[in-house]
């Protein structure tokens, strides 16, 4: 299987009174899927999985499965800080009809995570896991960076095939695909540095935008397999405001806002996070706008 192209961080959506909300969460599948999106990842950090009880993750990984057209890939965010019970958890994915899993860097006895108990950890999940497994770097929440050298190594394991590198670091990315096989999976993730990973050989992006902006992502990928760079260097400068002040800022509130802006369905987030004031709200709303705006003059064929 070769695991490519866009795919949406979804959210986890909640009812008012903090309930899961899956009807919700049928609907918006149902809209996601009419996109091109190449699939979806369910409950990563955007689905705001640390906020979870394994029964509600259970829950969401099953109703995805349900409701996600046949043909979409679908990645179940798997990682937690026991390597025992990110076992579990992709087996129990498997057991649900997933196609790979995502498996964050363990983070909470940070002082003691070396590099040889990080490989040691992604070791252990590979050889028990029934499907295949991704690496998820993303420092800016973990404060566990690493390095490609270390990616090449755990490379090497016939049931690692993937990265999504989450840093926003290009150069990081650019020397993870100059190190590893050519059929190892590089997803950038962060929509802010789309376009220069997919120049550089990523394989596509795993993106929280591609939440409420599916469409400019995705018109990305397409014109950059296709050569035309000139109009992916466009679509990209006019991601950059919503992925650093929606995605990067605001984090899975902005976008369950942003998601309710354009007719997804958002809602709120849950403890201890908190929803967004007036002021972001606005924020959110100028920028979506301006977005909006550029992306249509694009498809019109006006430079913006």
């Amino acid at each position: 299987m070769r695991f490519e192209g866009i795919l949406a961080a979804l959210t986890t959506p909640f009812a008012p009174d903090g309930a899961l909300a899956l009807e919700s969460f049928r609907e918006n599948l149902a809209r996601y899927d009419r996109t091109h999106l190449n699939g979806y990842v369910v409950v990563g950090s955007t689905g705001e999985s640390v906020l979870l009880t394994f029964a509600e993750i259970d829950r969401i990984w099953a109703a995805a499965r349900e409701f996600a057209a046949p043909g979409k890939l679908l990645i179940a965010g798997v990682g937690v800080d026991s390597t025992a019970e990110t076992i579990a958890r992709a087996q129990r994915a498997s057991e649900l009809g997933y196609d790979a899993v995502l498996v964050k860097t363990p983070h909470y006895f940070k002082p003691l995570l070396s590099p040889e108990a990080l490989e040691r950890h992604y070791l252990a999940v590979a050889d028990a896991s029934p499907v295949p497994v991704l690496i998820y770097s993303i420092p800016q929440y973990t404060g566990i960076s690493i390095t490609a050298e270390w990616v090449a190594r755990l490379a090497g394991h016939p049931n690692i095939v993937g990265i999504k590198e989450s840093s926003g670091n290009v150069q990081l990315a650019s020397e993870i695909i100059h190190l590893c096989p050519c059929e190892f999976s590089t997803f950038g993730g962060s929509s802010a540095t789309l376009f220069p990973s997919l120049l550089l050989g990523a394989a596509g992006g795993i993106l929280a935008l591609a939440c409420f902006l599916p469409e400019p992502a995705i018109d990305i990928f397409e014109a950059v397999r296709a050569g035309d760079t000139a109009r992916a260097s466009r679509l990209q400068f006019s991601l950059l405001a919503p992925s650093r002040k929606i995605a990067g800022e605001l984090g899975p509130t902005g976008v369950k806002y942003a998601m309710d802006c354009v007719g997804y369905y958002g809602g709120v987030p849950r403890l201890p996070l908190l929803p967004l004031t007036e002021a972001q709200k606005k924020t959110v709303e100028s920028v979506l706008a301006e977005a909006i705006a550029r992306q249509k003059l694009d498809h019109l064929g006006v430079a913006s």
